[in-house]
C-alpha cells in the first residue's frame, strides 16, 4: 500500500514519516500515534481532531486523506507539504514582499474562513501550522494550506470557551488573562501575528522572557516598521485589537483594500451527495479501470466513495483524482 521512507518529525506521542503510495506514487506523510501511551481523555482528543479532519476538506487545509486504526496505533495518512513550513521560511529567508504575502494571507485567511463556517476554531494559528505544498517558491501558483488541528474545539455562535492553548506569541489577550474568550476572534488575533510577521520577518510581541511578552501582547504593544504599506498596516492593526469585538471580521478581512484584486483559483464548496471529486465521467471510469488493472474491484472503490470511507479504496481514489485534476472542488462531509 505504502512504501515508507525518512521520519519527518516526532512528538511525545507520535511519529511522521514521509511514505509513498505504490499505486498513485504520489508522497504523503503518515503520522503514527501510540495509542498505547495514550490516556483516555488523550484518546478522546485524537478522535475528535480526526473528525475535525473529515469535516474540513478545503484546498488551503492539510488534507486527510486515510485512517487504519489497529489495537495499538493508529495510522493518518495525510497530505504531505512538501515546501516545509512559513515559519521555517521567515526564519531563513525574512520578510516577503507584499504581493507575495498578500496571495499567501489570502490562502490562510479563506481557509479558516472556512472552518469558521463550519463552526471549528482552530485555536493554534501560527506560522508552524501554515505549509507550503511544494518547494516551488515565489511563484503565482505557490500554494500555503494549513495544518494541526490538535487543539481545534467546535463552537457555538455566541458561545465562550474557557480553555486557554496555543502558543504564548501568538495568544490573544483574553487568553493570556485566562478570562472565556471567543475562538473565532481569537483565531483572528493569530492571522494578525502571521501577517505581521510574514510582511516585517519578526514576530510583534516577543521579549527577552515570557512575563515581558505577555505584558506587551496584554498591553497591545507593537510598532510597525515604515516600509509596511499603509493599507498592510491598516489591516493588521484591525487585527492586532484587544477588545475581541472589535476585531475586524473574515469578511471584513477578505474584503479589506490590502486583498482587493488578490485572486486565488478557490473551487466552489457546494456539497456533493456522493462524496466525489467533481471530474469527468471519463476520467472517474479511467480511475477505476487503473485501480481494476492494480486488483481493487470497482464495485468496493464506489461503495466507499459513496459511504464517505477513510480507508485504501477512498484514498487511492482521490490520490489517483488529484493527478486527473489537481484543483478538484471542495467536498463537505
Amino acid at each position: 500500500m505504502y512504501n515508507f521512507e525518512e521520519e519527518l518529525g516526532r512528538g511525545h506521542f507520535s511519529i511522521v514519516k514521509k511514505a509513498q503510495h505504490v499505486l498513485s506514487k504520489d508522497m504523503v506523510a503518515v503520522k503514527i500515534i501510540d495509542k498505547t501511551t495514550l490516556q483516555d481523555d488523550e484518546l478522546d482528543h485524537l478522535h475528535h481532531e480526526v473528525r475535525v479532519m473529515k469535516l474540513i476538506r478545503h484546498p488551503h487545509v492539510i488534507r486527510l486523506y486515510q485512517v487504519c486504526n489497529t489495537n495499538t496505533k493508529l495510522y493518518l495518512i495525510l497530505e504531505l507539504g512538501e515546501g516545509g513550513d512559513l515559519y521555517e521560511y521567515l526564519t531563513k529567508n525574512g520578510k516577503m514582499d507584499e504581493p507575495r504575502a498578500q496571495r499567501l494571507f489570502r490562502q490562510i485567511a479563506e481557509a479558516v474562513a472556512f472552518c469558521h463556517q463550519h463552526h471549528i476554531a482552530h485555536r493554534d494559528l501560527k506560522p508552524e501550522n501554515c505549509v507550503f505544498a511544494t518547494r516551488k517558491h515565489e511563484e503565482e501558483e505557490e500554494t500555503i494550506k494549513v495544518t494541526d488541528f490538535g487543539l481545534s474545539n467546535d463552537f457555538k455562535p455566541g458561545e465562550k470557551m474557557k480553555t486557554a492553548c496555543g502558543s504564548l506569541c501568538y495568544s490573544c489577550p483574553e487568553v493570556l488573562l485566562q478570562e472565556p474568550y471567543d475562538g473565532p476572534l481569537a483565531d483572528i488575533w493569530s492571522l494578525g501575528v502571521i501577517l505581521f510577521m510574514m510582511v516585517t520577518g519578526r514576530l510583534p510581541f516577543q521579549e527577552p522572557n515570557d512575563y515581558q511578552t505577555i505584558t506587551k501582547i496584554v498591553d497591545v504593544k507593537f510598532e510597525i516598521p515604515a516600509f509596511v504599506s499603509n493599507e498592510c498596516k491598516d489591516l493588521i492593526s484591525r487585527l492586532l485589537v484587544k477588545e475581541p469585538s472589535d476585531r475586524i471580521s473574515l469578511a471584513e478581512i477578505l474584503a479589506h483594500p490590502w486583498l482587493e484584486g488578490v485572486v486565488i483559483n478557490l473551487p466552489s464548496a457546494t456539497p456533493y451527495a456522493n462524496g466525489r471529486p467533481v471530474i469527468s465521467d471519463e476520467q472517474h471510469e479511467r480511475i477505476l479501470a487503473t485501480m481494476s488493472a492494480a486488483g481493487l474491484d470497482p464495485t468496493k472503490v464506489t461503495a466507499a466513495l459513496d459511504n464517505r470511507s477513510y480507508d485504501y479504496l477512498a484514498s487511492t481514489y482521490f490520490l489517483l483524482a488529484e493527478r486527473e485534476r489537481p484543483s478538484f472542488p471542495v467536498l463537505i462531509f
